[in-house]
């Protein structure tokens, strides 16, 4: 999971339309896989993104090395964007902790309406009928999954904490808009994984948490799988996919997660939460598809 933002289109891809595809919806995958972590990790979920930054960073930056290319200097809207990165990825693993998968990936599955209504705000245009209709049909989908709306409820602070994690991606998608104008998609993501990780590090000092051998294996799957190579496999299918078809596929990742939950986790969703998750995800799909004719 990371921020949208265009990649360079060469002249010619050896990738077919059809590969490009199906490593969209691997990535997508890989992006739900993510959200499992938050349970097979007993650690703290500060200590649990910095593991997956550190390891990200370090797999992006041999890749990009390796590629050649690596050239673009650091600025400090890097580092901004990394700051957010890191309190999106803590409180989409809190909301998990405090819930479970399907609850997480529901709220943090709100984000295209806050890139709808954050664009609004710094276009300073009206808000459409539109953008009204898909802010309320979220907000029923978020009520339907939560069966007694307190906050001493847990579901109830999952889902807030989800929806954090939304508004936090949504914050981090508008800014890398503006960023992928002038730098690479690989770049970026570099920097701001290692930004995150500096920003987490003085906690770590401050208060160690040490993972044992087989904490360290899942975060190093984490950073090294789901991050550096589901974003490697994103960027490389977007030189043939138009970008908004790949928004509508990542846009599925929450489906994905909630698949994986139940095979893997055998966290079955209510009929409550379905129900909630079919208006949630539509909503969202809607919402990327108006957000990628703008």
């Amino acid at each position: 999971m990371f921020a949208m933002h265009p990649a360079p289109t060469p002249a010619t891809d050896p990738m077919s339309r059809r590969d490009a595809l199906v490593s969209l919806h691997v990535a997508a995958l890989l992006f739900g896989f993510a959200g499992l972590f938050g349970k097979w990790l007993v650690l703290p979920p500060t200590a649990i993104v910095l593991g997956r930054t550190l390891a990200a960073a370090v797999s992006l930056w041999a890749l990009l090395w390796v590629s050649g290319e690596l050239r673009g200097r650091f600025e400090w809207r890097l580092a901004a964007g990394g700051a957010v990165l890191a309190l999106h990825w803590i409180t989409f693993f809190q909301a998990i902790q405090t819930s479970s998968v399907a609850i997480g990936l529901l709220g943090f599955a709100s984000f295209p309406v806050f890139v709808l209504l954050l664009e609004a705000s710094m276009l300073k245009r009206a808000l459409s009928l539109g953008d009204w209709m898909l802010s309320l049909v979220v907000a029923c989908g978020l009520s339907l999954t939560a069966p007694e709306l307190r906050l001493d409820d847990h579901i109830v602070r999952g889902l807030l904490w989800g929806v954090l994690s939304g508004f936090t991606f949504a914050l981090l998608a508008v800014g890398n808009r503006q960023l992928a104008t002038r730098r690479a998609a690989g770049e970026i993501a570099l920097w701001q994984n290692a930004c995150a990780a500096a920003c987490l590090l003085p906690g770590f000092v401050l208060a160690p948490v040490i993972p044992d051998a087989r904490e360290l294996g899942l975060l190093l799957v984490l950073g090294v799988v789901c991050t550096a190579l589901a974003h490697t496999l994103f960027i490389r299918s977007m030189r043939v996919i138009p970008a908004r078809v790949a928004s509508v596929v990542v846009a599925l990742e929450p489906v994905y997660g909630i698949l994986l939950a139940v095979v893997l986790l055998r966290e079955v969703p209510t009929g409550r939460t379905l129900a909630g998750a079919a208006l949630i995800v539509g909503a969202a799909l809607i919402a990327t598809t108006r957000a990628g004719k703008a």
